[in-house]
């Protein structure tokens, strides 16, 4: 028997569904997680079920040890936190370096917003511009900002006239085009070979930034198919301890007009992720002779 200020697992389940039904991205899907889910011990249980009905690995319920807020976050505040985590990350930027052969190295963890990530992005691209041939690791990359996607791509570009993506927001209705961007911090890396380290944990924005440089024919991708999660999502607290992630719009690639929901990115070079790195060289010094 519960307290007025308890909820039962199924009333958790319940706002759980109702979120997803009013804001997730393919309202006419929503419709197969109303079958029974029963009483679910654990959020990695309702997950899977949710997932099994609507296959998509923003769609979530996410169980935190310590409790949290009922009031749904402002979005100005949601912003500010994410800036923090940036901050705290080195705006994702873990590792700049010249490797043997003139071959640059950046290890990239997240994406981060492009008006506070901007400075780490110019300094990184600075310090790798006179280099031969690249290698951006993305195998611990987790996510990030579209617009943060679209600040990396665009060093990678020669002006502002590539279009990136699009996301279609359900809310509104509307869809957002990414083109390249016209003015930069630092140098622009052009001319020069290109690969992309992947790995099964490449997620979110990490995977954007690979496909968006993959199907324009800007960078080889090396390593293992990615985690595939496409989505944009909004995060709403359902219980003090359960937070539902809502997948609220979606990303349509130019080119292809899908995008890597569910499959992932497929590498052009498939190897294990321990061994992405020393095929991305072998790679990069065969082209560079």
């Amino acid at each position: 028997m519960t307290t007025r200020h308890e909820m039962t697992h199924r009333e958790i389940i319940e706002a759980a569904l109702t979120r997803i039904t009013a804001g997730y991205v393919f309202p006419e899907k929503t419709a197969a997680t109303y079958r029974d889910l029963g009483l679910r011990e654990l959020c990695e249980r309702v997950t899977a079920d949710l997932q099994d009905a609507c296959p998509d690995k923003h769609l979530r319920l996410l169980w935190a040890e310590e409790p949290q807020s009922m009031d749904e976050e402002p979005e100005d505040v949601a912003r500010a936190r994410f800036a923090q985590y940036a901050r705290e990350n080195n705006y994702g930027v873990r590792r700049v370096e010249q490797l043997d052969g003139n071959i640059g190295y950046l290890d990239l963890r997240m994406i981060a917003p492009a008006d506070p990530g901007g400075p780490a992005a110019a300094a990184a691209m600075q310090l790798l511009a006179a280099t031969d041939g690249l290698v951006i690791d993305l195998r611990q990359c987790r996510g990030g900002s579209p617009e943060g996607v679209q600040l990396w791509c665009s060093y990678f570009f020669a002006d502002d006239g590539v279009h990136l993506n699009d996301i279609y927001q359900r809310a509104t209705g509307l869809t957002r085009q990414y083109w390249t961007l016209g003015h930069l911090a630092a140098p622009r890396y052009l001319d020069r070979p290109v690969t992309v380290l992947t790995s099964d944990l490449t997620f979110s924005g990490g995977e954007e930034l690979a496909y968006n440089l993959k199907v324009l024919g800007r960078a080889t991708l090396i390593g293992q198919a990615t985690r595939g999660g496409a989505h944009p999502t909004d995060r709403v607290p359902v219980a003090p301890h359960v937070t539902v992630t809502v997948p609220a719009a979606r990303s349509i690639n130019p080119v292809t007009g899908t995008n890597w929901e569910g499959v992932g990115v497929e590498p052009d070079l498939a190897v294990a992720a321990g061994d992405a790195l020393k095929t991305a060289l072998e790679h990069l010094r065969t082209r560079l002779g």
